[in-house]
């Protein structure tokens, strides 16, 4: 009883957002008509999501008898609608940005696309994954860069494969944003402090590296101690919305994983 309310709530807002966005124009108008809509694929993705379900498979299981479709025709779907489904994260933000608090976190956090040991195995994101390196040791795979502001409401995101740096994706990441901006050792540079300020709009606070003999005021380590809430955002998206799996066999895969997982966050 408990799964068919939690469906049905889910159902219920990605039938609202989905009639306020017309994402109907983009179901087939011609050939046969698809056996799951957009709006029943989008809910079943976060359904997954939200409730630490690791396969499309067990959805499919769960579902089938009210699906009446297989278990490919779902993972397509699935896999295909996840650009839908980054329209409205993308219009999340929008909004998210328009009323957002001044002070923000701007971080990122490791993806890995499999375990070390099959890292020289892996095939599916040879290319875009590479090696990089977390407070939890090497790792194979991804990055996911966020700024999220001191509500907790979502920005922006971007992935990069794990070897770039945070200062690389800073600026492009927070170029529509204004306000105080507060990150970790990660984001040390004079050069990009300079580059990202704006008189009476926008400033960059990153926090000194140990061996930086650098003064810091009461106020400003007040805001460096905020930056936890970021971190349990991070803790969030692995611990209870999916965004770390190894399953997909294919990159649409993987990237409508990260996605469903990020939305789903967001919708919460």
């Amino acid at each position: 009883m408990k799964t068919l309310q939690v469906y049905q709530f889910l159902k219920d807002k990605v039938n609202f957002i989905c009639e306020k966005l017309k994402l109907s124009k983009y179901e087939n108008t011609i050939g046969r008509k698809l056996k799951i809509g957009i709006p029943q694929t989008i809910t079943l993705a976060l359904y997954k999501h939200t409730q630490g379900i690791a396969t499309k498979k067990s959805i499919w299981n769960d579902f089938k008898n009210i699906l009446k479709c297989s278990y490919k025709t779902l993972v397509v779907n699935m896999n295909r609608r996840a650009v839908l489904a980054l329209l409205i994260l993308k219009i999340l933000f929008k909004d998210n940005q328009q009323y957002s608090h001044l002070v923000k976190h701007t971080d990122s956090t490791d993806i890995p696309v499999c375990l070390n040991k099959n890292a020289n195995h892996h095939k599916t994101m040879y290319g875009l994954a590479e090696w990089g390196y977390s407070g939890k040791g090497f790792y194979y795979g991804l990055k996911l860069h966020l700024t999220q502001d001191l509500n907790r409401k979502i920005l922006s995101i971007s992935f990069s494969p794990a070897n770039k740096s945070d200062r690389s994706q800073f600026m492009n990441l927070n170029k529509n944003l204004s306000g105080i901006f507060v990150a970790d050792a990660g984001y040390v540079s004079e050069k990009l402090e300079q580059e990202f300020y704006q008189e009476n709009k926008r400033i960059l606070f990153a926090k000194p590296r140990k061996n930086m003999q650098k003064i810091i005021t009461f106020w400003q380590k007040k805001l460096y101690d905020t930056r936890m809430i970021i971190e349990l955002k991070f803790r969030n998206l692995k611990m209870f919305y999916g965004l770390i799996t190894s399953l997909p066999r294919s990159i649409d895969g993987y990237f409508a994983n990260y996605i469903y997982s990020v939305l789903a966050c967001a919708l919460r």
